[in-house]
Parts: structure tokens; sequence; C-alpha cells
């Protein structure tokens, strides 16, 4: 027999904004930093990659798991896994921590990197920043984006190199 399954659309919160049925939260150019996929075993859970400032590609993170790359492996970067979280570290610097909660529900925090090493940060405060190799800010447009919700959108929140930030994108 066929099993009926309802699955409603995920919402993510990221920085007080909430996200729903939006399959790109954070992007930076043309790389996805922040993704909803659908795992057939999972439903919907997220991806995120984690880049190394110099553009290496370290690992995988999709929903509470981490999945290093061969240059992450060759990088030495280690999971470690204390009560309730899984941690990401590379030479004793946290890559990326997620915290498991209730039910399915999970909160991750990381200093997240583009490909290109532009350091993209996020955290409860309502203005992403984003930050160039040289550790200068660019600034990204006037706006402080505080409790909104962006639904049915490909991508919520899409930074762009050249400081622009579109919002809401389909």
């Amino acid at each position: 027999m066929d099993k009926l399954i309802y699955q409603t659309s995920p919402i993510v919160t990221l920085a007080t904004n909430k996200f729903i049925n939006t399959p790109i939260i954070l992007q930076y150019d043309d790389t996805p930093l922040v993704s909803i996929i659908k795992e057939e075993a999972l439903g919907y859970t997220t991806e995120i990659p984690i880049y190394h400032p110099d553009g290496t590609y370290l690992a995988k993170v999709k929903g509470t798991r981490v999945y290093a790359t061969k240059d992450g492996e060759k990088a030495g970067i280690k999971m470690n896994y204390p009560k309730d979280m899984t941690v990401c570290e590379m030479n004793g610097q946290i890559l990326f921590e997620i915290a498991h909660e209730k039910g399915d529900a999970f909160r991750t925090q990381a200093e997240l990197y583009t490909p290109t090493g532009i350091f993209v940060k996020s955290t409860d405060s309502p203005t992403p920043e984003v930050i160039n190799s040289d550790g200068n800010a660019l600034k990204i447009g006037g706006a402080t984006m505080s409790q909104c919700t962006f639904q049915n959108c490909r991508i919520g929140i899409w930074l762009k190199s050249d400081g622009s930030c579109s919002l809401g994108c389909s």
C-alpha cells in the first residue's frame, strides 16, 4: 500500500527573517550559501557549503550532518560530537556548529566564506555583513531587514560582489 505523506513548506529563520518555500535562503554571486533541499528520507533540510578563506571547498553541511570533501580531509577538518551538538573544526578553529534541538529542529552557527574568499557574517542582528579578504566591510545596500517574511521566492537574499543586494528574487 502506498503512503500519503503531508509535508508542509519549510520555514527557516536567518537573522530574525523568515523564509518560507524559498529554496535558496542566501546566495553570493552564483554560489548558494544556505539552501533548502528535499531529501527523500528526511523531508526538507538545509544545505550549506563550507569554504576556507582561500576558496577551498572543505565540507558540505546537510541538515545536522557535516560531510568533508577530499580537500577538507587533506586540510585536516575534524568533527566532534559534544552532547546535542556537531562541531566541525580545523586547526583548533571552529568552522561550523550545529546545536540539535527538540524534534527535527536545529540551530547552526558558522562563519561562511565564498569560493573567492569573501566572508559573509549573519547573526541574530538583522544586517548581513560581507567582508573582503583584506578585512574591509562591503556595504550591502542601506536597508536593515528585521523580522521580514520571504515567501515563494527562488532566492531570499542575493549578495553580489559589486556590493549590491537583491531581495525576494523569483
